[in-house]
């Protein structure tokens, strides 16, 4: 309404403001012509014009009369023009002797012209008059005009009243809304019509589709309202409303405490075979209407609800500790175990559940054939005592096909059997058994499949025994939502065992499956897998010529069988590149560019992901010089534990991990003393979410700081002092105890490059091995150095050394300055050489080219006598 009245005032004055515009227009058109057409009828009549216009210079004449005319007579011009219209006069005098704008042609005719044009001085309302002789001869034309702009009008005095005429009726019916739209509200509460129509519609729908009586009473006696539910439970007549409740058959008690008006809560009243529980409120203790409400509710049929209500909030309760307590772990038992508890006794005074072998590995079971007995493990069972006659957690049973467990699991449907010693088919199984199982009081079962995902897995039995009532319709449907629950648990747990398997076969068959045999170091390990599923770090001792020994210790982010994968394949890489006896910056440089190239691949196949980040730290410990070159991308440091015990964290320049290419690799060169122990591992052993790494590193230190001790027992001390109690992370530690090589073992000298020293180095041989009483390998020995020195000779350049090593194996080496590798081939007839390397790979056993920064080393190992 309030709208409606402002839209109105908005209009009228809308309105009022227009017609002012329009008239307010008329009237200064009007005011303009009637202005103009005086002014010019006056000056064209004045005495002597015509005259004036015969005479040589009328513009010099009527030009200063027009003026003051037009000054005096208020308009804007007065124009004298001859009779063709050539001006004679001009406010503006550089338009005089110009012809006159506007309609002259009924004014030469003797008619007075009155119009609106566009003139010089803009929009004008101007008159046309003829001047005439003594004979009416039209002798010139006088035209007056003036601005209409220029003629006020009464609009301007008249918009105030109209506009605050308006403002007046707009607050005049702002404030009567206001008043009578509050009048209104607090009438209704606030409430508006539609809220009104609908608050009674809800009222009268919910007042009679309640399960509770209502019976309304005004202060005469006289009931002003009743529900279907109070006519159904009072047993009231169809015209009950108007009626004083005294005469409509009541029972006196209910009669007397509806028209009482007293206050009742709860109060049990019979009627009838009904105990109603009435509540009866007065109405005008705040001011409303005399007399009383009062609610009626069926006692009798609520206790029926209310131990429904209360058996199903059981269910319910069961099935939430079900959902909460079920499938904590990816273990088979453990679930089993945990659908047990959950059961009895809660639900049930024994709960058992028996799974085919296949389901504890993690496999599938193979689908029974006709009536084939099912043969089950029992992997969990609960129950209120102990002194059971049934199978127990850890046998193996068979159940013959007629059993309620057969017959469940043959047909994938829950079994119910009300009454055991009324079930024939049950007793087939093991009649001692199951007459001691009768006498123990076991009395009703429910056998439901454990099925998941299309697989059958076993079995869930519930048992009761005398002291509780027999199984029913309703606990089947409980039995059923808990064994589903837990089947798909341990469908789960399942598929998880069997990845999990998977995962670790793979990681252990990519892992080292024992040390090499090698004399530089004393080694140590352990490896310990994340707890929650394998992961990506390795370890790695290679061999290496020359008596050297390479360690490897690297880890890929992530878990499952990726990583794992990952892990292979690096660390295969990383025992390909140490063939070609690369330096540790080099080899992680070429390991670095495989990253990039398998994360290519990933980016490019299907879905794959890439290797999400990958560290590595290779060392080269050489034990003839004690010397030990490392380098590492990403890698946590290595400890180095002194023979006194002092442990040193070595500063190693730290390479970005591998995959991110870009960045060179640097190496570190140390010498480390002999019986020193070089610690490596990966990052899960001094990191996890409870512990930040410096933290780690700080314990890791004081655990490493012991004298003499053996790698073996420096790995238990690691372990002790870090492992985690859930370890969620891949733990790789490796112990290396340096040893050098005895003086006696190793022969070094210079050679000339004179082919006739060869010779000479001949004989250096001959002695040494004689020495060493190796007379047995002079023979082959002689042959491969003087084919390595005269290699040398011819193709490289001086210096050039050989040493002898006395290790596992006779090792040859001959190093030049040339960075030039010779290559083995098969020599042409007429070729004078060529059948050197050949004859040396024919003795040897192996031999190869190592690059150093002064050049190269070519050796051969043979084996030892």
């Amino acid at each position: 309404m309030f709208l409606l009245q402002v839209l109105i005032v908005l209009l009228i004055v809308v309105a009022a403001v227009v017609t002012l515009l329009l008239q307010a227009r008329s009237d200064r058109f009007q005011a303009a012509r009637d202005r103009s057409l005086a002014a010019a009828e006056a000056f064209a009549h004045a005495p002597g014009l015509v005259q004036t216009l015969r005479g040589p210079d009328p513009s010099a004449v009527l030009q200063p009369l027009t003026e003051e005319a037009r000054a005096r007579g208020g308009v804007d011009f007065i124009v004298v023009t001859d009779r063709d219209g050539k001006r004679y006069t001009h406010p503006r005098p550089d338009l005089i002797g110009q012809r006159f704008i506007g309609t002259i042609e009924p004014s030469q005719r003797g008619r007075v012209t009155v119009e609106s044009v566009d003139g010089p001085l803009g929009e004008e309302v101007q008159a046309v008059v003829p001047v005439k002789d003594d004979r009416g001869t039209v002798v010139g034309l006088v035209s007056s005009g003036i601005k209409v702009t220029a003629v006020s009008s009464a609009f301007d005095r008249q918009l105030p009243v109209v506009l605050g005429a308006g403002i007046v009726a707009l607050a005049l019916a702002t404030a009567g809304t206001a008043l009578v739209s509050r009048r209104l509200r607090r009438q209704t509460h606030g409430l508006g019509p539609a809220e009104m129509t609908r608050m009674y519609e809800h009222h009268d729908a919910v007042l009679h589709a309640v399960r509770e009586g209502v019976v309304i009473v005004g202060g005469d006696g006289r009931v002003l309202l009743a529900n279907d539910e109070a006519h159904r439970l009072l047993d009231l007549p169809p015209d009950a409303e108007g009626r004083p409740v005294t005469e409509l058959g009541l029972d006196p008690r209910m009669a007397e405490l509806l028209a009482s008006r007293r206050v009742a809560t709860d109060e049990v009243v019979p009627v009838g075979d009904r105990l109603l529980a009435v509540n009866n409120r007065p109405t005008d203790r705040q001011g409303g209407p005399p007399g009383s409400v009062a609610t009626l509710r069926d006692s009798t049929e609520l206790r029926a609800l209310a131990g429904k209500a209360e058996a199903a909030r059981g269910r319910l309760r069961l099935l939430y500790e079900a959902s909460v307590a079920i499938g904590t772990t990816l273990d088979v038992e453990r679930t089993a175990e945990e659908l047990t508890r959950v059961a009895a006794p809660g639900f049930t005074d024994y709960a058992t559940v028996d799974l085919s072998e296949p389901v504890l590995r993690g496999e599938e079971p193979k689908a029974g054939t006709g009536g084939e007995a099912p043969e089950l493990r029992r992997v969990a069972l609960n129950g209120v005592r102990d002194d059971h006659p049934l199978y127990r957690a850890g046998e193996l049973v068979t159940f013959a096909a007629p059993t309620p467990q057969a017959t469940g699991f043959i047909s994938g449907q829950p079994v119910l059997v009300p009454d055991l010693g009324n079930a024939a088919g049950w007793r087939t199984q093991d009649i001692e058994r199951t007459q001691a199982v009768l006498d123990y009081g076991f009395h009703s079962l429910i056998t439901v499949p454990l099925r998941a995902r299309g697989v059958l897995m076993g079995i869930a039995n519930f048992w009761r025994t005398r002291d509780s009532e027999p199984f029913e319709e309703d606990d089947l449907s409980l039995a059923e939502e808990l064994a589903a629950r837990a089947a798909v648990c341990i469908d789960n747990a399942r598929r998880y065992t069997r990845e999990h398997a998977m995962a670790v076969t793979l990681q252990h068959s990519l892992l080292p499956r024992g040390l090499p045999e090698q004399n530089a170091l004393d080694i140590a390990y352990r490896y310990l897998p994340a707890q929650a599923g394998v992961g990506g770090d390795w370890f790695d001792v290679i061999p290496l010529p020359g008596g050297r020994v390479a360690l490897v210790v690297g880890d890929v982010v992530g878990h499952g069988l990726h990583a794992a994968a990952t892990m292979g394949r690096l660390r295969t890489a990383v025992q390909n590149f140490s063939t070609l006896d690369l330096p540790p910056d080099e080899l992680l440089g070429h390991l670095d560019e495989l990253v990039g190239r398998i994360d290519q691949e990933s980016s490019a196949g299907d879905g794959e992901a890439p290797v999400a980040g990958a560290t590595c730290l290779y060392a080269i410990y050489d034990p003839a010089s004690g010397g030990c070159a490392l380098a590492r991308a990403g890698h946590p440091l290595p400890a180095l534990v002194h023979p006194d015990g002092r442990v040193e964290f070595l500063e190693i320049p730290g390479g970005p991990p591998l995959g991110l290419g870009g960045l060179p690799f640097e190496a570190a060169e140390l010498r480390l003393p002999e019986g020193s122990s070089l610690v490596l591992y990966t990052d899960g052993l001094v990191e996890d979410r409870k512990r930040d790494i410096d933290i780690g590193l700080e314990i890791l230190g004081e655990a490493l700081a012991a004298p003499g001790r053996a790698p073996q027992e420096t790995c238990e001390a690691v372990l002790a002092a870090l492992l985690p109690v859930r370890q969620s992370d891949d733990i790789a530690l490796l112990v290396a105890r340096t040893r050098l090589l005895e003086p006696d073992r190793v022969a070094e000298w210079e050679v000339a490059s004179d082919p006739a020293a060869v010779a000479g180095a001949r004989a250096d041989v001959t002695r040494q091995l004689g020495r060493w009483g190796m007379d047995e390998a002079v023979f082959t020995t002689e042959l491969i150095l003087s084919e390595l020195i005269t290699n040398a000779i011819r193709h490289g350049t001086g210096p050039i050394r050989v040493r002898l090593l006395r290790d596992r194996s006779l090792i040859c080496e001959v190093s030049d300055t040339s960075s030039t590798s010779p290559h083995l081939r098969y020599a042409a007839a007429e070729d004078e050489g060529g059948r050197g390397l050949f004859l040396i790979a024919q003795l040897a056993e192996r031999w190869g080219t190592r690059y150093t920064p002064e050049g190269k080393v070519i050796w051969a190992e043979q084996p030892l006598p």
